[in-house]
């Protein structure tokens, strides 16, 4: 599958495109990655999508701090404790990705993406995964030619700051659906009660789930892996894309 190299104001960010059988066009997917980065368990599960009918475009969201190689992992983060000695580096990574890089950002993610000759059509998905799903959110609000957005294992979706994820719901266009972890202290029932009244206020169509297992639980490359869970999330993105975009 091809790589593309796309060009953002501080610089040039990897992407992995999946395309789907026949080689489209088809609606496209933004698929925002987890705080692992890109590699290649993200890659399979762009492909599994891509084999639904759409086509997906996975940006290298954290291109400032280095290349994509360079910040992925060395060893089997399914051994016990190698996952966690991981995100004690990745972390600050993900929180020099601030909301005002990521609306910096999106607009040429979701242009690249819009811009495929494999993608047909303005409206879109996206789909993110830890604090992907937080990115995911931003882009609904920021574009109304988002039609689908997906979360998956999401942490901090709502908090008390000014720049909170869930406030970027008022201006979302989209269709929701929701899979948190119910092992996850970034995303305490009292935040997936408070999400799913800012979807409702908002008028927004959604599912806002809670799944058995570990925040990551959709990543088979980490032990925070739920078989369950994950075929759960696939079904439940699948039916999402479906309603909104055909295929």
């Amino acid at each position: 599958m091809p790589t593309l190299t796309l060009s953002l104001p501080d610089g040039d960010a990897e992407a992995y495109v999946a395309i789907p059988p026949g080689g489209g066009p088809a609606p496209g997917v933004l698929f925002i990655v987890d705080a692992i980065g890109l590699r290649p368990q993200i890659e399979q599960m762009a492909d599994r999508i891509a084999s639904w009918g759409y086509t997906v475009l996975v940006p290298h969201v954290f291109f400032r701090e280095g290349s994509a190689s360079e910040l992925a992992p060395t060893g089997d983060l399914r051994e016990a404790g190698a996952r966690e000695a991981f995100m004690g580096g990745a972390m600050a990574r993900v929180k020099a990705l601030t909301p005002d890089l990521v609306e910096k950002d999106l607009p040429v993610y979701l242009a690249a993406l819009r811009g495929l000759p494999e993608v047909t059509g303005h409206r879109v998905g996206v789909t993110g995964y830890c604090m992907g799903a937080r990115i995911a959110v931003r882009a609904a609000g920021l574009d109304t030619g988002v039609a689908a957005v997906g979360g998956w294992h999401g942490g901090g979706l709502v908090t008390d700051a000014p720049d909170s994820p869930h406030l970027a719901l008022a201006t979302a266009r989209a269709a929701f659906a929701f899979g948190h972890a119910d092992h996850d202290g970034s995303m305490p029932p009292e935040a997936v009660a408070a999400l799913g009244e800012a979807l409702d206020a908002a008028g927004l169509e959604a599912v806002n789930e809670v799944f058995p297992g570990p925040h990551g639980y959709s990543m088979a490359d980490t032990s925070m892996y739920d078989e369950e869970s994950a075929e759960r999330h696939f079904e439940s993105l699948r039916a999402l894309l479906v309603s909104t975009l055909g295929r």
